[in-house]
């Protein structure tokens, strides 16, 4: 029974490190980081991949001139552009809040009628 169980053990450790090896090659951004770039040359919204079981890494992909660029979350430029997006998220997360509560407050005063027969 032990012997069994050492088995099997011995087999989900093999397949674990397997799969471990082929996380790094799922990733995006394996050919290396743009280097200074032009915030104003940046066309759409960046690509933000953040650390997942395929990728471990936080991947930034810009598009300048119709070509997807890596952009090293460590630089001023990936920080700069980290930082704009969760500020962009908060502000959209405080809109939702304060529309559904103004939503739900003009419905539960509106429904207040009282008929007199």
């Amino acid at each position: 029974m032990k012997s069994a169980v050492i088995a099997f053990l011995t087999c989900l450790l093999v397949l674990y490190v397997q799969g471990q090896s082929d996380t790094t090659s799922s990733c995006k951004c394996l050919n290396g980081y743009v280097g200074r770039v032009n915030s104003k040359v940046i066309q759409g919204m960046p690509d933000i991949y953040h650390p997942s079981f395929v990728c471990l890494k936080t991947e930034i992909i810009i598009t300048i001139a119709d070509r997807k660029k890596c952009v090293n979350p460590a630089s001023p430029l990936g920080k700069m552009i980290l930082r704009k997006m969760n500020r962009q998220k908060k502000n959209e997360a405080v809109s939702m809040t304060t529309t559904t509560s103004q939503t739900n407050t003009q419905n539960s005063t509106s429904h207040h009628t009282t008929s007199t027969m």
